[in-house]
């Protein structure tokens, strides 16, 4: 070999492990209150050895800070606009007032300060904080603004459960994201072939041989993800969108979809100086599911390009976990119980309301890639559909007429998130419980 030919290989060799070498996993900075002093800003990130991407961010460059509130007090959000176009930020998950949830109504301009302030009325769990401008969300989150929150309370002060933010308590954002021929971000794309975990790359971190707690979003736009660990490693599941459980569930496949977020166990004790993945087994998911080898439940139906993205249909690994000795005051045992939560019961209900997701033009491509109405009815911000008398309880009962599944979430209550896993046009979702 030439010495010329020899320069190259080495080049390119140095050059692909810059591309596929293992990052360390961001921890976002934990924020306490209670008041929380927050900057929307514009950034940039090198996601890619050498290349320049423009990014947002909360008090930095990507991403967000982790907010640490607790049950019962009163907070204040100082969020200031300076990303140069107007915004929204909206607590995801929270029990707020309208007022104050930075919903598609209450933007905040270019330059100026939105400072709202609520009692925390939500029990122990995980949530998170996101833009939610008309027409703009998906493009202000995927360049980077999201962020965790942690309500805490007392009755989960009293579990033996992890709780060392970053060291045995880890904040888990992953988000798949599609980059163009430049690597700037392409908002609403099939072609969301790259996984960022906390904003990195092909991550890892450093967990302890014992109970661990990993608190996860997936902050994908359209993404559903079939949680799991290699080797059919068991988790145990204690907390999903509407906090903790009664008990831990153990599993080995959870799938999560948009906006969703669950707190798992995972025991590691007797594994030190080993690794082991976060995986999505996407190869198991049911067709007419975004990540699926299939998006659609039809055959004709599907999305543009969505066949030659290398991460629908198959498996692939999202985070590696490097198992260090453990700590000095670790948990080894996972809980037998978790918390008292008694779920409400259907006659118990004042109102049932029934809404049906449709395509707005019944044709095969509208089926699977929308515009997509509810009640035949599309999203007006100058119309109220529905007048609900607070303190209701009521059913929602939720069915899906096109060819994919939707994530649903409620805003201003402290709510759950539902996907169907069936055929959608088979399947109804009851019970919503507010």
């Amino acid at each position: 070999m030439t010495t010329r030919k020899f320069c190259i290989l080495i080049i390119f060799i140095l050059f692909t492990r810059g591309i596929f070498s293992q990052n360390p996993l961001p921890i976002p900075a934990l924020m306490n209150g209670p008041v929380y002093d927050l900057s929307l800003q514009n950034g940039t990130n090198q996601f890619f050895p050498g290349i320049t991407t423009t990014t947002m961010g909360v008090n930095g460059d990507l991403l967000g800070p982790t907010l640490l509130l607790k049950a019962g007090e009163s907070v204040k959000m100082n969020v200031q606009n300076n990303l140069g176009e107007p915004s929204t930020i909206h607590w995801h998950g929270l029990h707020v007032h309208p007022a104050n949830d930075g919903g598609p109504h209450t933007v905040i301009e270019n330059g100026t300060t939105w400072s709202p302030q609520f009692d925390v009325l939500d029990k122990a769990g995980t949530y998170w904080y996101h833009p939610h401008l008309h027409m703009k969300t998906a493009e202000q989150v995927t360049k980077g603004i999201a962020g965790l929150i942690i309500v805490q309370d007392e009755d989960e002060s009293k579990l033996d459960l992890p709780r060392a933010y970053g060291i045995d308590d880890i904040p888990v954002v992953i988000q798949s994201r599609a980059f163009d021929a430049n690597k700037q971000f392409i908002t609403l794309s099939s072609l969301d072939n790259t996984i960022l975990v906390n904003g990195a790359l092909n991550p890892f971190v450093e967990v302890p041989a014992q109970v661990v707690r990993l608190r996860i979003l997936n902050g994908s736009t359209e993404r559903v993800f079939r949680f799991g660990f290699e080797g059919n490693h068991s988790f145990y599941l204690i907390g999903t969108d509407g906090g903790l459980l009664t008990a831990p569930v153990a599993l080995t496949r959870l799938n999560l979809a948009p906006g969703e977020r669950i707190e798992v166990l995972v025991n590691l004790a007797g594994l030190e100086s080993s690794s082991l993945y976060i995986k999505s087994f996407a190869s198991e998911l049911s067709s007419g599911i975004y990540g699926a080898a299939n998006p659609s439940i039809m055959p004709m139906g599907s999305i543009q390009g969505y066949a030659s993205n290398p991460l629908n249909g198959t498996d692939f690994e999202i985070l590696r976990l490097d198992i260090i000795q453990k700590t000095t005051s670790p948990i080894l045992q996972i809980p037998t119980t978790l918390v008292n939560d008694q779920p409400l019961i259907p006659n118990q209900a004042n109102t049932t309301r029934s809404l049906t997701f449709q395509a707005a033009q019944m044709n095969m491509n509208t089926m699977v890639n929308g515009p997509f109405v509810i009640n035949g009815t599309s999203f007006d911000k100058q119309i109220i559909n529905y007048q609900i008398p607070i303190n209701n309880i009521e059913i929602w009962e939720l069915t899906n007429m096109t060819a994919i599944a939707h994530p649903f979430h409620i805003h201003d209550v402290h709510s759950i998130s539902w996907i169907s896993t069936e055929s959608p046009l088979q399947h109804t979702l009851p019970g919503a419980k507010m």
